[in-house]
């Protein structure tokens, strides 16, 4: 499946009035929109201080989907679907659908909910999930197809934030400051009840899976940083660059429940 910034399905149903030979088509069109797209090696840093909060555009339509993209429009437009993709230039690697808990609300407004935050947004887990047989680095640590459960926005503890992690990962307690908590749009040194940032060198765009606490004197940081992918985070030296998996996409619907899986 190569992706595009607006994918449409048209259902055509087919009914028939009894005692009739009447024949009448009803076509229900479902309706997925690019709303971000993350590219943690282009540059710019989409951590959780930047523009997830904002009323933004960030990017431009003809790289969607190769740079850091927000859509303010389709950010601002109330939604009942979300499905992450991650993809190659629009080539899908993976796929996974969830159901808003509470329907009819924009992303913007949800990730401005940020105090107390920490909120679960889905619920039953993935409606689908699709993996490419080609897909490299799946099982291992990628920050949202390794790992089960459902989403989580705005994950705060102490001075970090994360924006969306999955609830199958580990979960920091509200007050522990261990930066060990991973997922998409991240920072280690914020407020994040405001969404400030306090300290630039600890933003990072996207965490791989791992278990290792700063507090918990195994693991060497210094040895072994803590593993991002790609290039866009800040200077820290607890902060390692890493191989790109490919670019996140998040894509958002009133109606649909499923999306084009790869292939």
């Amino acid at each position: 499946m190569i992706l595009i910034s607006s994918i449409v399905f048209a259902f055509v149903a087919s009914l028939v009035r009894a005692g009739s030979i009447e024949k009448i088509e009803r076509i229900d069109t479902k309706i997925w929109q690019l709303a971000m797209n993350l590219n943690p090696a282009d540059g710019h840093v989409m951590d959780y201080t930047t523009g997830w909060i904002d009323d933004v555009f960030i990017g431009t339509y003809s790289q969607a989907l190769t740079k850091d993209f927000l859509n303010r429009v389709v950010w601002k437009q109330a939604v009942n679907y979300i499905a992450l993709v991650r993809h190659q230039k629009g080539e899908v690697d993976a796929v996974k659908v969830f159901r808003f808990k509470e329907g009819s609300r924009s992303l913007l407004s949800r990730f401005q909910a940020m105090n107390p935050g920490r909120e679960v947004v889905t619920e039953g887990g993935p409606l689908q999930e699709n993996v490419s047989a080609n897909a490299q680095n799946m099982v291992r640590d990628d920050p949202v197809f390794s790992v089960g459960g459902d989403l989580a926005f705005n994950w705060v503890h102490a001075d970090n934030g994360h924006r969306i992690v999955l609830t199958g990962g580990n979960l920091s307690p509200i007050g522990v400051n261990d930066d060990n908590t991973h997922g998409l749009g991240n920072h280690f040194g914020c407020n994040p009840l405001t969404g400030k940032a306090l300290n630039p060198l600890w933003s990072h765009e996207i965490s791989n899976i791992q278990n290792c606490s700063i507090t918990d004197p195994s693991c060497d940081f210094r040895a072994n940083p803590i593993r991002l992918q790609g290039t866009d985070h800040g200077k820290g030296w607890r902060c390692g660059s890493g191989p790109v998996y490919g670019n996140y996409g998040i894509y958002v619907s009133e109606n649909a429940a499923s999306f084009p899986g790869p292939g």
